[in-house]
């Protein structure tokens, strides 16, 4: 079976060598703005009432085209009334149809923290994502090595930004220290991007109880968010359930309502 994830990596290494030579990480560093300002997504999360993080996503490598012509200047402010705690906003463009823009489109309409979703391999990434106006980051596991991790961790984090560490499997528990802010459970294998919601309440056991918790991928349903939360969970990230509607906003406000 066709292994997308190494695709994914190969293709993003590529595509950040190429906008290194475009602008250079000095030129990076220098955008940066001490000014702006820092949302914790963690508190955001530890405090909410729901947890759900609202994903922005025109495609998946899964499902094709979700909604090609979606624009989060109207999707954003939708979710944003609707009640979300947190958005996720996916950045890589070959594979889901996202950019950087739509995080700098998004960030002045709103005050909640911003998760920039992408298949981050590089400190250069830390730096677009802080000077697009993000508050976090995922760090996914299978695409890193423990200590390049730790590193970017240690990176984000020396920049203001927070990190969303995702784990899939058991194997990868080691990858999670005190310096994680949040622990992300995918239950989509990236490999063969088969979902499986029941991933989360496996490994639920096996975390740090004093974490927050994040339960990834495949939640369609409130019942499930229920059952989530009293495994201990405390963030939902949901972007397809709510972005294959006609209005993703109302979508999540239904959705929210059906949860309290």
């Amino acid at each position: 079976m066709k292994d997308i994830l190494s695709e994914i990596i190969a293709n993003k290494r590529f595509e950040v060598d190429l906008q290194k030579q475009a602008i250079s990480i000095e030129q990076l560093q220098e955008g940066i703005s001490e000014a702006l300002a820092i949302r914790s997504m963690k508190q955001a999360l530890a405090s909410s009432m729901s947890g759900v993080i609202a994903e922005f996503k025109r495609r998946s490598p899964s499902k094709g085209w979700i909604r090609q012509g979606a624009l989060p200047e109207e999707v954003v402010p939708s979710y944003v009334k609707a009640g979300a705690s947190a958005l996720s906003i996916l950045t890589d463009e070959k594979f889901f149809g996202g950019s950087l823009k739509d995080i700098r489109t998004a960030r002045p309409l709103t005050e909640i923290p911003i998760l920039r979703k992408d298949f981050i391999i590089d400190e250069y990434q830390l730096y677009q994502a802080k000077i697009v106006g993000a508050d976090a980051v995922l760090l996914i596991a299978a695409a890193l090595e423990p200590e390049k991790c730790n590193e970017l961790t240690e990176k984000a984090h020396s920049l203001g930004l927070e990190v969303l560490l995702e784990i899939h499997s058991a194997d990868e528990l080691d990858y999670i220290n005190k310096e994680t802010d949040m622990i992300g459970i995918n239950n989509r294998h990236l490999g063969t991007f088969f979902t499986d919601v029941e991933n989360s309440f496996r490994l639920a056991g096996q975390l740090p109880q004093d974490a927050v918790l994040v339960s990834e991928s495949g939640i369609s349903s409130p019942e499930t968010v229920k059952r989530l939360r009293a495994a201990g969970f405390r963030g939902f990230l949901i972007g397809e359930t709510f972005m294959k509607t006609e209005q993703p906003g109302e979508t999540l406000q239904y959705f929210l309502q059906a949860i309290q």
